[in-house]
């Protein structure tokens, strides 16, 4: 497995994480993501930390804390082997106090993950939305306690627009705080929007992009073809309306281009469209979910091996969408392509 480095910071992670999504299975959605116990959880870490796989990723809204708890009995007695990353601030509840990033909320979010996960720290705590209504001098300010008092390690995002990154990132460099290593992204072959200002951004200050979703919220498995229907077990049937929308002719256009590739290297579409991601700039590493061992298995063939840069010439060809304003301008226009470089178009493939 190789290492990356996180963004700017100090931290090494796997190229490829384990998202803990499945965990649980409390909720119409996360029921119908999985429903992993801590038993079939522990098989799972078994094969990830064999593997090198050895960063997981939850949230405290997976299965209403449960995924947190599946994971934390999971690797019980072998903390010091894994790296934990979770995250909080959507609403947990009802009440005013059990939503957002305020100083109160992100107190009580950190020691209740701390206490599901069994462990007295966290590696790498990601906001999992803004809190507009919170100001961005008190998030930085509790997060930067919070580190300070040992209980996390690494700070990042998720779900962030372009502004709202940046102005969290000169907050903490005016105050002397610990800057956002991280942000946890959608990006996909059929979601590319990650490219036109959140990796120029994370390029330019040093945020490393941890994706998740890389298979299209369950499109790109390999399942989900041009005339055909929905398969019967698709997780889409429960949970589309959740995840990211995606346009049927592009979603075709991109499996023919993958099912193309399958033929060729003779690996499988989920491997591919992992593969894919894993040469974009900024990517220091890309989640994959798993319900179970055949699953995780083959998403662990992802790596080891590399796409020609022909084949990653078809897939960039098959799943480029127009840009929207104000991007489009600097994609069609050589004038403003001039001023303003895009990494994918001047900088080798790479990661933050």
């Amino acid at each position: 497995m190789e290492f990356r480095r996180l963004g700017a910071s100090g931290l090494m992670v796997p190229a490829l994480s384990f998202g803990a999504g499945t965990f649980g299975g409390r909720g119409e959605l996360f029921g119908a993501w999985g429903t992993t116990d801590a038993a079939e959880a522990r098989r799972l870490v078994d094969i990830c930390l064999e593997a090198g796989v050895t960063m997981f990723d939850t949230a405290d809204v997976y299965s209403g804390g449960a995924s947190e708890e599946v994971l934390g009995a999971a690797i019980r007695g072998r903390r010091d082997q894994v790296i934990i990353s979770t995250k909080a601030g959507l609403p947990t509840g009802d009440g005013p106090a059990d939503a957002g990033t305020s100083r109160a909320r992100l107190i009580t979010a950190v020691d209740g993950a701390l206490r599901r996960l069994g462990t007295d720290h966290i590696d790498l705590f990601q906001l999992h939305a803004f809190d507009a209504g919170t100001p961005v001098e008190e998030v930085l300010a509790t997060l930067d306690d919070l580190v300070r008092a040992g209980k996390l390690r690494h700070t990042g995002v998720s779900n962030f627009s372009g502004w709202q990154l940046m102005k969290s990132l000169a907050d903490a460099d005016t105050h002397g705080h610990q800057r956002y290593a991280a942000h946890q992204v959608y990006y996909s072959l059929v979601g590319r929007d990650y490219e036109w200002e959140l990796m120029p951004l994370g390029l330019d200050q040093g945020v490393g992009a941890v994706v998740w979703s890389p298979l299209g919220w369950g499109r790109l498995t390999g399942r989900i073809r041009r005339g055909t229907p929905l398969p019967a077990g698709s997780r889409l049937h429960a949970t589309a309306d959740y995840g990211p929308p995606v346009p049927d002719e592009l979603l075709y256009r991109v499996v023919d281009a993958l099912d193309a590739v399958a033929e060729e290297t003779g690996r499988t579409v989920p491997q591919i469209a992992i593969n894919w991601l894993l040469r974009r700039p900024t990517v220091s590493s890309v989640i994959i979910g798993a319900r179970n061992e055949e699953q995780l298995r083959q998403n662990l063939g992802a790596v080891g091996w590399s796409l020609t840069e022909e084949q990653v010439a078809r897939l960039d060809a098959a799943s480029a969408t127009t840009a929207p304003y104000p991007y489009f301008p600097y994609e069609r226009q050589e004038g403003f392509a001039r001023l303003n470089p895009h990494p994918l178009r001047h900088v080798a493939p790479s990661r933050a």
